[in-house]
């Protein structure tokens, strides 16, 4: 598929991928996050979009589907403590200073670790992105991603506990 064709057929479609995502997230933001990350996703599969009837519902389904992995990863990752304690942390300043120093806290942590590692751990846990995809955006391998993801993990574990025990 070519730009041009691209451009007349998937973008203008981009305002119901949008209000798809919107329905499903529930925050604009994360909606828009979405759209990009799907049209990005359709821009990689350009050679391969010919094979589908209808280029407005495979869409549709690729956003939808985005989304629900997107909702599937947010519950795996708030366990009913971090639920509890994120509704409590709302109505208590107290609370929300001492996250808001926690994240500091990592963030500097983060800020200590060589390049790669931190470019790594940025991707991997702020941006969700996969193994592979960390792979192919910094030019190493699978194996290498692993490998300095769990370096970065360990030290800033390592790092953290040195801070919270002072």
């Amino acid at each position: 598929m070519s730009h041009e064709r691209f451009k007349a057929e998937i973008l203008p479609i981009r305002d119901h991928l949008f209000h798809t995502a919107r329905q499903i997230l529930s925050d604009e933001d994360d909606a828009e996050d979405a759209v990009q990350e799907v049209l990005l996703r359709l821009w990689n599969l350009r050679d391969t979009l010919g094979k589908y009837d209808s280029l407005p519902a495979f869409a549709t389904t690729v956003t939808k589907n985005h989304c629900l992995d997107k909702l599937r990863v947010k519950k795996r990752t708030e366990t009913i403590d971090e639920a509890i304690h994120n509704r409590a942390a709302a109505e208590n300043p107290y609370l929300s200073a001492e996250r808001k120093n926690t994240v500091e806290v990592l963030q500097r942590i983060i800020d200590t670790l060589p390049p790669l590692q931190q470019a790594i751990i940025k991707m991997k846990d702020v941006e969700e992105y996969e193994v592979e995809e960390i792979a192919e955006i910094t030019g190493t391998n699978v194996d290498a991603v692993r490998v300095n993801l769990s370096r970065a993990r360990k030290k800033v574990r390592e790092e953290y506990i040195k801070w919270t025990t002072v």
